[in-house]
């Protein structure tokens, strides 16, 4: 008999760090529903990773279920060295690595999901758009963070956007604890 025993994880293992010589940052495309599982193998076999979750809701009968899911369906963030990867691929999980072309950029755009999820920003999906205008909350929960508006003059919404996977998240912030960025 099949049973629906939620995996706990934490969303990172390890640090947000950039990787030594022999390891680097891959984006790792699971099998459907495979994240956790992916991430649970990883941890037990001290490999880090970083997979961003979001707290969902479920109504069945008369129960309310609250869960977590990840933020990038089908993705999961993975600094490894190659024979860690030859490790990962065989747990059963994985699709495909995701070449990063510029690793710092990538560790960077997870540090900022990453600080404003500890800083207890409500996070929704936010339409990525490659052309925008960069900005700095100076003030506020979410100071120090950067992102991007599409339009200087509707900031209610700053875009924390992850390149390589061509999504944003949305983050919200008032006109005045905004600065542009040059």
């Amino acid at each position: 008999m099949a049973t629906n025993k939620p995996i706990l994880i934490e969303e990172l293992y390890g640090k947000l760090e950039f990787s030594k010589e022999d390891e680097k940052w891959e984006v790792v495309y699971t099998k459907p529903k495979r994240e956790k599982k992916l991430a649970q193998f990883a941890a037990n076999n001290e490999i880090t990773y970083y997979l961003p979750l979001v707290e969902s809701e479920r109504i069945y009968e008369n129960r309310k279920i609250t869960f977590t899911k990840p933020l990038f369906s089908g993705y999961i963030f993975i600094k490894c060295s190659f024979r860690q990867k030859k490790q990962l691929i065989t747990s059963g999980h994985i699709v495909t690595f995701i070449k990063v072309p510029n690793e710092i950029e990538l560790v960077e755009e997870l540090k900022q999901i990453y600080i404003s999820k500890e800083m207890g920003a409500e996070m929704g999906k936010g339409e990525y758009f490659e052309k925008g205008t960069k900005v700095r909350i100076v003030s506020g929960p979410f100071e120090g963070l950067t992102g991007v508006v599409k339009n200087q003059n509707n900031v209610s919404q700053i875009m924390l956007r992850v390149k390589i996977l061509h999504q944003a998240i949305a983050v919200s912030a008032k006109s005045h604890q905004i600065e542009l960025i040059n």
